[in-house]
């Protein structure tokens, strides 16, 4: 697998989860008719996680500062931690891990080479804004799994740790260098598309698409609000 960095029913409580996963619950219509079947879930959700782990490993190794090396490091730690953690529940359906993410490499290939950034600065917003989106769509997408995937779907990826992480290195970044805002706003602003399209790769259509394009709508336009927010924390334009 490259990494990113060369140059892309009712809910049942789960005894773990926090503030991320009572804001996710709050989105108007959830995905579960457009929920795939545990194995594709769980295939394509663990292979992304991984080259999440790839992405913040290798930003560890190139950032500047040693604070910034120890928080990027130990994001990568709780990214290892969700991917062994999905994959424990691959194991428990007694599906091989290697097959049944296999399948999803190219299009995480694809997406990888999409999103990455042109320097260190744009890695770390990119971890940041497709992390953050990508973990909000996948626990809503959880919704349509069985009750003991869910859950263990919404303990593997209810810690927010790594949101906190992330901003708190890109706003150091952005207060000791003012005019890294306006390019990294813009490149938040375009970082959004593809990582929607990767989002809906996710999803299992049906015959019906305006049906389906009515459950997704109202959604992704939460997930987007959340994404808003993210950037308004930061003092970026969404």
């Amino acid at each position: 697998m490259a990494l990113w960095f060369r140059r892309s029913r009712p809910r049942a409580q789960a005894p773990t989860l926090r503030a991320r996963d009572a804001a996710v619950a709050a989105l108007k219509i959830d995905l579960h008719e457009l929920t795939p079947p545990a194995d594709h879930f769980l295939g394509q959700c663990a292979a992304l996680h991984l080259t999440f782990f790839e992405q913040l490993s290798h930003a560890a190794a190139n950032a500047p500062l040693v604070a910034d090396k120890d928080a990027l490091a130990r994001a990568a730690g709780l990214m290892l931690d969700r991917y062994r953690a999905l994959v424990a529940r691959i194991d428990q359906h007694r599906l091989d891990r290697s097959a049944t993410m296999q399948p999803h490499l190219a299009g995480v290939g694809e997406f990888e080479r999409r999103v990455m950034g042109a320097d260190w600065h744009e890695q770390v917003a990119s971890a940041h804004v497709t992390i953050g989106f990508l973990t909000d769509f996948w626990l809503n997408l959880a919704a349509g799994l069985e009750r003991d995937d869910r859950e263990a779907v919404e303990q593997a990826l209810g810690n927010d740790d790594v949101e906190d992480t992330l901003h708190a290195i890109v706003a150091r970044s952005i207060a000791a260098n003012p005019r890294l805002a306006s390019r990294l706003a813009l490149w938040c602003r375009r970082l959004v598309g593809d990582t929607l399209l990767q989002a809906r790769t996710a999803l299992v259509m049906h015959d019906d698409h305006t049906r389906d394009e009515a459950q997704i709508e109202p959604v992704f336009t939460e997930l987007i609000g959340r994404h808003t927010r993210r950037m308004d924390r930061l003092g970026l334009t969404a």
